[in-house]
């Protein structure tokens, strides 16, 4: 019997870390005895992956992005499908990004009507668009999901599904002798109450939160003395950031994965984690790598008014952060749209500062959180890829 060969596709950094922790997976169930053919990044690539192409050629967010380089990315999708049924692998998986794979993988079933198809990374219909579900479902035969709660909504909609683990448990908490060495590299004193601070990675999230978040500090400094500020950031937002918090109190220290040592930058983040007492945060998946890292933390999400007509609208679940989604109660406090004030921010931020009792309460919910996306049993990339070989045998 030959070896099983998969054809993978990954457009984004995120995919890239999931392709890779599969492939590892792969290798581990079978041995060795694997064929990977496909698109993806320097971690796919690491783990044998021979690159069709860069993955930074599918990397695009928003239509003002999208638009100007549409007959580039079609053209990637005729020649992406294409070479999937040159291969005529056992099975083709597609990893998020699904405007892109789930062109491909439709193109290839076209090409190879017995071709089996897995998407790694459900939708998440069980928040907004439901129906997104049923239009996966005319390409791909079998989900990957991360989250417990989303393989029912897969099989309604006729894939099977599995729900694999989130990628968040495989990042170990930083250790004390990390933390205090972080507060020593960056001269915040090991007793110095330190508020982690992520005004968002995308330029309209930092240009909506960061004025916001600095009054929030200006509001908790007379009542904080010796308060420090820690500001992870992304490379692209880095300069921005640094300007919006330039003289705020608490001296931030902005984390800059762009600056000598960048390298270590998501090792530094981890560890600036694990050393704040309290995080303030926009709404996103930093939530889970907070309450991975143990920090409590404060939800603050501001949109255009459009956007929060919208949502109102289409949003189908209680929460916006998954820990409190997982737990169906609100452990961490969200002030979304017009209730992301100064005040309602200062308040609560303040009293995670103030009240052991209070951060203790949202720990307790993290642990649980973890153990519900799958801490405690394998690795989401070998659980993936028992899941994978399943379709395929």
């Amino acid at each position: 019997m030959s070896p099983p060969h998969l054809f993978l596709i990954a457009g984004e950094p995120s995919g890239d870390r999931l392709g890779a922790a599969l492939m590892a997976g792969l290798k581990r169930q079978t041995g060795g005895d694997v064929r990977f053919t496909g698109i993806g990044g320097p971690l796919m690539q690491d783990e044998g992956l021979d690159s069709l192409l860069p993955m930074d050629r599918l990397s695009v967010m928003g239509l003002t992005e999208v638009l100007p380089r549409l007959p580039e990315l079609l053209r990637l999708i005729r020649r992406t499908g294409a070479a999937v049924a040159e291969a005529r692998p056992d099975a083709l998986v597609t990893i998020d990004s699904p405007d892109f794979c789930l062109r491909v993988a439709g193109r290839a079933r076209a090409a190879l009507p017995g071709l089996r198809t897995v998407h790694y990374v459900a939708p998440s219909v069980w928040a907004w668009r439901p129906g997104r579900a049923a239009k996966m479902a005319k390409v791909i035969d079998h989900v990957l999901a991360l989250l417990p709660f989303e393989p029912p909504y897969m099989t309604a909609a006729g894939m099977s599904c599995d729900f694999v683990g989130h990628p968040v448990i495989e990042t170990p908490p930083a250790s004390p002798a990390e933390t205090a060495a972080f507060r020593a590299a960056h001269g915040i004193a090991p007793d110095a109450p330190l508020l982690c601070v992520l005004p968002g990675s995308r330029a309209g999230e930092v240009a909506r939160h960061g004025a916001l978040f600095r009054q929030v500090l200006e509001r908790l400094a007379p009542n904080h003395p010796g308060m420090r500020v820690v500001i992870p950031t992304v490379a692209a937002r880095a300069a921005a950031v640094a300007g919006l918090f330039s003289g705020a109190p608490g001296d931030p220290v902005v984390l800059d994965p762009a600056a000598p040592g960048g390298a270590e930058a998501e090792t530094r983040k981890r560890r600036a984690f694990a050393a704040a007492d309290a995080a303030l945060a926009v709404s996103g998946t930093v939530s889970l790598e907070l309450a991975r890292a143990g920090t409590p933390m404060v939800v603050a999400y501001r949109a255009s008014t459009l956007s929060a007509f919208l949502a109102r609208r289409l949003v189908k679940v209680r929460y916006a952060s998954l820990v409190n989604i997982l737990q169906d109660r609100p452990i961490i406090p969200e002030f979304l749209f017009e209730a992301a004030t100064p005040r309602a921010l200062t308040g609560a931020t303040g009293r995670l500062l103030d009240d052991p009792e209070a951060r203790a309460r949202q720990i307790d919910g993290f642990d649980a959180a973890m153990r519900a996306l799958g801490q405690g049993g394998d690795s989401p990339g070998l659980r993936a890829a028992r899941s994978v070989l399943s379709v395929i045998v």
